[in-house]
């Protein structure tokens, strides 16, 4: 059996999903936030486990489902916050990020029988989950996070290290607006669609002359945040 890890950050407005404002308010985003992590929590809750921790930046609040450690984040950039994560674990180990709430418990059911790690790359050129039979934190030192190779170096590094590798079907994280409309649409009946209808439904209406034209997300703005979950 294998610990199940999460990665997350407290969802508290202006500290998440920042590339979702706009077009959503930063509590609309925290809000997500909240339905992402909510449903990645409850599909590890219902996916078999010999331990499930959550690696908390922040504190926990209601949307935690019973059956979690909980365990603070250490500081410092997101590699070593992802190898400390791992260095706390004795056995094999899956790690995710709170960014693919339509992710299920079927994906999460690894076996590490004839390999050493599994990987699930992530459409952006991250990756949504890392698992390591035996986890070693220097194989995360050091990789580039957040950036579109951050997927291929981390892999690189596993087959470098002669691990045998299998592959997680790729999932798309929810960054921006249009991400998470993909997402939603997915997963239509979790938090976080549920949650999106809501905010996108409370957004006023935009200023200037009707559009007759096909409908087209807003685009997003600011950089990519790096502190929710691998990337």
């Amino acid at each position: 059996m294998t610990t199940l890890l999460v990665i997350a950050k407290e969802p508290r407005p202006g500290r998440v999903k920042t590339r979702l404002t706009p077009p959503f308010t930063p509590q609309q985003a925290a809000a997500l936030a909240e339905a992402a992590l909510a449903d990645t929590l409850h599909a590890v809750a219902a996916a078999p486990a010999t331990r499930r921790v959550l690696v908390l930046d922040g504190a926990p609040g209601p949307w935690l489902p019973p059956g979690f450690d909980v365990v603070a984040q250490c500081a410092g950039p997101l590699d070593e916050r992802l190898a400390k994560a791992f260095a706390r674990c004795t056995g094999p180990a899956l790690l995710i990020g709170m960014d693919t709430p339509q992710v299920t418990p079927e994906l999460l059911t690894v076996d590490f029988t004839g390999c050493d790690a599994w990987f699930g790359p992530a459409e952006d050129g991250g990756f949504w989950a890392l698992g390591l039979a035996c986890p070693d934190p220097a194989l995360l030192r050091g990789v580039p996070m957040s950036t579109p190779v951050t997927g291929a170096v981390q892999r690189g590094r596993l087959v470098a290290a002669g691990l045998r590798v299998r592959d997680l079907p790729p999932l798309r994280d929810v960054d921006t607006a249009p991400d998470a409309h993909a997402v939603a649409a997915l997963a239509p009946r979790g938090h976080f669609a549920a949650r999106l209808a809501r905010c996108t439904q409370a957004r006023p209406p935009a200023a200037g002359p009707p559009h007759t034209g096909p409908h087209a997300e807003p685009p997003a703005a600011g950089p990519a945040s790096s502190t929710a979950g691998p990337r």
